[in-house]
This record gives structure tokens, C-alpha cells and sequence, in this order.
């Protein structure tokens, strides 16, 4: 635990990030940002709060939006036209961030939600939306403006590219996580800090168990009080089926991920589910992961990612 407020100590630029694009951001003291290494829930919890704070507005404002993705390199909107998009989000903004704690900037004022699963079942999940990328999709990764080296084809075995992803990092200060960042050291960098009042915690299996108990911690946190009718309307269109639904719906009608993933949305949100890594890693392959959690998760932190539950303060 520190004793100081968190700082960016580092900049992330590599095929997907650009963590210098933060500086377009002005906060707002209702502003929340939904942080994770990757697979980790980062869309579903972003879903939950589209219906959360938006689902009783007529219209209902589009997904895209409203909840931006400020560090992803590869969209096409300029850091200069990143400040005026941010700026005209109108009410509450919810901001996607993949960044570690160290490179993406903190404010008192705002509300961080950072949201955890195990890094074994993060890996199937990565494996399926690396492995699924188009070829349209490597040339954005790998566009000429690209910093530092471009995004290799994925391998065909998943466990040969599990024996990279937990022993190498990207960048020079990262041990795991190769060739995207970090997954562990992500959520120890926030965990270091987790007696802030303004963080707070999810986990991707508590959500999967109790999704109404996980959306009235977040709407607590967040000082929000939806009726018991928003409430069951909110459960009911974030199971992770019915997201997946919507967003096949959205395919149809030309949404991004038609592009990108192959299958679309179908394969991109695949299915939700965890422990499938018990049929593909090896004993030897659990070695590893071993040696990457006791080389960069502290105990209790380790401990939350493979079980959740409640992030005491």
C-alpha cells in the first residue's frame, strides 16, 4: 500500500496503446473510468453502465457515444479531435482505459472502476479475440505509425502462445503480458492503491454469479439509486447473452467488429464462460504461471484474481 497519490511514471505506446492521448482529457467530477488489463469484462461492465446511468433516457444515447476508449492508437480520430469528442459527451461520461495505473493519470475527483478475473481464464479469452483478428485489423495495429515493434500474427497453438504471454512483457519493464502489456501487473498497479475511496473493485466471476449483486455494488459506489424496476431492466439486458445479442444485432448493421473479428461480435464476445483453461495448459504450463504470480502479484491480490469476491479497503 502507498502512502502517496498514484503518478504517471510511464508511457505506453506500442500497436494498440497510446497512453499520451490522455492529455486531450479534461475531468469532470462525475466522470468514471473502467480500467482492465484486457478480457477481463471491460465491455460488459461498460454495458452495465450504458443501461446504469442512460437506459431511462429517451433515446437511449448510442453505445460508442458515450464511453470512449481514449488510449486506443488505432481508431481514427486525432488526439486533437479526441479533446472536443470527450467534451461534448453529454451528462455522465464512463471512459474505457486498458492502461496500468502508472501510465494513466489519476484525479481525486473521479470514480475508477477496475475489474479483475483470473489471468488463466484471461488468456483463453485473449487467445480467441488475438487468434480472431482480420487481416484489416493487423494492418491497423501495424499502420506506419506505429511505435516501436509491429503486432505478430498469432500463433496457431494457444500454448505456445501462453508460454510467452506469462513470461515476457512487451515493454522492458514488464514481465508478462507479451505481445500486448501487462495482465498481472495491471491490476497490482491499482491494487497498490486500493484504499482510495474513489476505487473500486469488480470481479468477472462474481459478475457471471451474482449479476444483480454486482451492478447494486457498482450503482452504491457510484451514487446511484435505480427503482427496483430500472434494476431487473438493467440484470436483465447485461447477461452476458443478451449483450452478445445486441452486439450481433449491431453487426448487422455495420458495426466495427464485423471487420475486425472474424465472426464479429460472435467471436468477440465467444462465450463468456470460465475454466476452460484446465482443458489446453499443462502442468508445465501452470508452472509458469506460478513463478508470474509470485513475481508480480502480492498474496491477497492473487488470491482476489483467482476467487473475487469483496476488495476490503
Amino acid at each position: 500500500m502507498s502512502d502517496q497519490l498514484p503518478l504517471v511514471t510511464r508511457t505506453y505506446q506500442n500497436h494498440h496503446l497510446d497512453s499520451t492521448r490522455w492529455s486531450a482529457y479534461a475531468p469532470r467530477s462525475s466522470d468514471i473510468i473502467v480500467s482492465t488489463s484486457y478480457k477481463a469484462g471491460t465491455t460488459w461492465t461498460q454495458h452495465i453502465l450504458h443501461e446504469l446511468l442512460h437506459g431511462n433516457s429517451e433515446p437511449m444515447p448510442g453505445f460508442r457515444d458515450v464511453t470512449p476508449w481514449p488510449d486506443a492508437r488505432f481508431i481514427p480520430m486525432s488526439k486533437e479531435q479526441l479533446g472536443p469528442f470527450l467534451n461534448n459527451i453529454p451528462g455522465r461520461r464512463f471512459i474505457k482505459s486498458h492502461l496500468p495505473l502508472d501510465g494513466l493519470p489519476y484525479y481525486p475527483e473521479v470514480k475508477y472502476v477496475i475489474v479483475g478475473r483470473d489471468c488463466r481464464d484471461v488468456f483463453m479469452s485473449f487467445y480467441n479475440h488475438y487468434s480472431s483478428y482480420t487481416e484489416l485489423a493487423m494492418n491497423m495495429m501495424n499502420a506506419p505509425d506505429i511505435v516501436g515493434d509491429k503486432l505478430p500474427l498469432c500463433p496457431k497453438d494457444p500454448r505456445e502462445l501462453w508460454a510467452k504471454w506469462i513470461s515476457q512483457g512487451w515493454f522492458e519493464w514488464e514481465s508478462e503480458g507479451y505481445p500486448f502489456w501487462s495482465n498481472l501487473a495491471h491490476t497490482q498497479s491499482y491494487w497498490e492503491y486500493k484504499h482510495l475511496p474513489n476505487f473500486y473493485f469488480m470481479h468477472y466471476n462474481d459478475m457471471l454469479t451474482d449479476l444483480e449483486g454486482s451492478i447494486c455494488g457498482l450503482a452504491d459506489f457510484l451514487g446511484e439509486s435505480p427503482s427496483p424496476e430500472h434494476l431487473a431492466k438493467i440484470v436483465d439486458n447485461t447477461t452476458f447473452a443478451n449483450v452478445k445479442t445486441k452486439a450481433i444485432e449491431e453487426d448487422a448493421k455495420g458495426d466495427q467488429k464485423g471487420l475486425i473479428f472474424d465472426g464479429g461480435s460472435a467471436g468477440f464476445y465467444f462465450k463468456g464462460t470460465n475454466g476452460r483453461w484446465r482443458d489446453v495448459l499443462t502442468a508445465e504450463d501452470l508452472a509458469l504461471y506460478e513463478d508470474a504470480k509470485a513475481r508480480v502479484l502480492n498474496p491477497d491480490s492473487a488470491r482476489w484474481l483467482e476467487e473475487g469476491g469483496v476488495v476490503p479497503k
